[in-house]
């Protein structure tokens, strides 16, 4: 009786090791994706990173886990964690180029796209593929895709109908210089502040106005602490949704799929949610008090132009403005 015990004994520990092992095996397999944005819940690169993040759950049935963090930080900190590898993916605007690939910066410039389907022409042509080269050998970064996030507009607490409007005006723009010296030209004096600081300048008074598209402007709820939104459609803005380049390379190539085909499906649903929704945001934006300025855009633009053509000359001298809008 004693011997029989003893066999089931050891066939018992036998069989709790192989489960403590296969276990182990599965947590050992299971892969966590941080996906970092310096932008709040609701705005439409966040939602993009939930789209994905539902993706890649479904196509892995779960062996890989996305966490999508609205508003970690800035974007200068996001995009340092992301291309040293402290986080694997972000969500993010323009800083990875102005960091890495500076002389194509114009990609996030005022005045130089005409609309989204120009900017999408540009960067799938050579300009683009060089700028994604860059930005993957000096910030160890990949591009998996690009959203759109409307054009972007300026708020304020008084209506501007024409440059003279903005002249000496207290303008929060992000610490990007390209922009500062843009609304220069045009008469503003701009006050660099990051993003997390939008609305907190605003409502202290550190700044008087802002820009910015229609999804930050909504999901910073800027309605609170300014009156007046005019419709300047300065800047063609888009996102990027970027995975740390060394991570990915360690992933299996079928999950390198998976990622590659998630983030593709992703960018593409949220560029057509912007494109459906750009018009309903700013209904709801005028619903909440908001009051809408049509402005002489042409003139703002017109007055931006020297500045525009010069940053071409000194900072972007790969190519020319003309160059660009001939795409």
């Amino acid at each position: 009786m004693k011997v029989y015990k003893m066999k089931w004994a050891v066939v018992l520990a036998g069989v709790m090791l192989l489960i403590a092992g296969t276990a182990g095996l599965a947590e050992a397999q299971k892969i966590t994706i941080r996906l970092d944005s310096p932008f709040k819940a609701g705005h439409i690169l966040c939602d993009a990173g939930e789209k994905f993040k539902e993706l890649v759950g479904k196509a892995s049935k779960g062996e890989i886990e996305v966490q999508v963090r609205p508003g970690s930080g800035s974007e200068e900190e996001i995009n340092d964690w992301c291309s040293q590898g402290k986080t694997e993916m972000q969500a993010t605007g323009g800083r990875p180029l102005e960091v890495f690939a500076p002389q194509y910066f114009f990609f996030n410039a005022p005045y130089v796209m005409k609309d989204f389907e120009h900017f999408t022409r540009v960067w799938k042509a050579s300009m683009g593929k060089e700028a994604r080269k860059l930005v993957e050998d000096k910030g160890n970064m990949m591009y998996l895709g690009i959203v759109y996030r409307g054009l972007r507009q300026t708020t304020s607490n008084k209506p501007i109908y024409a440059p003279q409007d903005v002249a000496g005006l207290k303008l929060r723009l992000p610490t990007v210089k390209t922009w500062i010296a843009v609304w220069k030209e045009m008469g503003a004096s701009p006050v660099p502040i990051p993003l997390p600081d939008l609305y907190p300048s605003l409502k202290d008074g550190r700044a008087e106005a802002s820009e910015g598209d229609l999804p930050q402007i909504a999901s910073f709820k800027l309605h609170e602490v300014q009156t007046h939104l005019t419709i300047t459609n300065h800047l063609v803005q888009t996102g990027g949704i970027l995975i740390n380049r060394t991570f990915f390379n360690g992933l299996s190539k079928e999950n390198q799929s998976l990622v590659l085909k998630a983030a593709q499906r992703a960018t593409n649903w949220a560029n057509d949610k912007i494109r459906k929704g750009e018009t309903l945001i700013l209904v709801d934006l005028q619903k909440k008090g908001m009051r809408v300025v049509i402005p002489d855009a042409e003139a703002f633009r017109q007055k931006g132009k020297p500045a525009v053509e010069e940053l071409f000359r000194t900072e972007w001298p790969v190519t020319t403005w003309g160059k660009v809008l001939a795409q």
